[in-house]
């Protein structure tokens, strides 16, 4: 993603069209410019407008992953597995159940 549409995208923030939709945008572009810091702030934020947006959550546990985080992104697909499950999102649930038996041999 290029930087100017990453600008474009924090200029909204704050704004009437912030929310989880925005955030999860601005999140997955820093991630796509290898800023997991900056991603997995904007994430959390996502989650924090909507906790049920399991897309979210799988990707912040990917920001924490490549943040170094082994623990939060766990925690994350945790939190984003509940979510889906909640919500009958089953192949986010499958996705994030993947990763976390993946995370947790890794970890062994």
């Amino acid at each position: 993603m290029s930087p100017s549409r990453i600008q474009a995208l924090r200029a909204q923030c704050g704004g009437p069209r912030d929310g989880a939709l925005l955030r999860f945008s601005l999140g997955a572009a820093l991630l796509d410019a290898n800023d997991a810091a900056g991603a997995r702030a904007e994430l959390e934020r996502a989650t924090a407008f909507d906790p049920a947006y399991s897309a979210a959550w799988k990707l912040l546990g990917k920001a924490c992953v490549e943040s170094g985080d082994i623990m939060a992104a766990a925690q994350a697909w945790r939190r984003g597995i509940a979510a889906a499950e909640a919500r009958g999102d089953e192949q986010a649930r499958k996705e994030m159940t993947v990763f976390l038996r993946r995370l947790e041999r890794s970890a062994d």
